[in-house]
């Protein structure tokens, strides 16, 4: 089941041609997964803190179907995908909301995988906390 999260366009986020500079919707992915960790009333900061470990990316994929344009309303849903060992990966959906709030275009598409690591950039596993919370979603 994925999490939504909501941004709207920044003109700082847009290139000259009018139109959401490609690399930002990985930003958008980002915002996804840290808003899917706060929704499950966990958060990546705490992670970091309290486990002392990362999860850097190791792969993205971002496949773009629309363009988004300033001041458009942004519907980021986001879910887990896998979780096996110390391998995590997130699927994502970037949509553009309608001013009938009943219907979204599909702007685009992607994933991320992560690698969870302690300080020392060794492989490591999620805390059960966070595990046993992903997994739920990805029943």
């Amino acid at each position: 089941m994925p999490v939504t999260s909501h941004v709207r366009v920044r003109y700082a986020e847009t290139d000259q041609m009018g139109i959401v500079y490609y690399a930002n919707y990985l930003v958008w992915f980002e915002i996804g997964r840290v808003e899917l960790l706060r929704s499950l009333g966990l958060a990546y900061s705490q992670m970091e803190k309290d486990h002392k470990l990362i999860l850097p990316v190791v792969e993205s994929n971002c496949r773009y179907r629309s363009p988004a344009r300033y001041d458009d309303e942004i519907l980021i849903e986001t879910r887990p995908e896998l979780l096996r060992g110390a391998v995590l990966k997130f699927a994502y959906r970037i949509l553009r909301k309608n001013a009938d709030d009943k219907h979204a275009h599909l702007l685009a598409e992607g994933e991320t995988t992560h690698v969870v690591c302690d300080e020392n950039m060794q492989k490591q596993h999620l805390p059960h906390d966070y595990a046993a919370a992903l997994r739920k979603l990805m029943e």
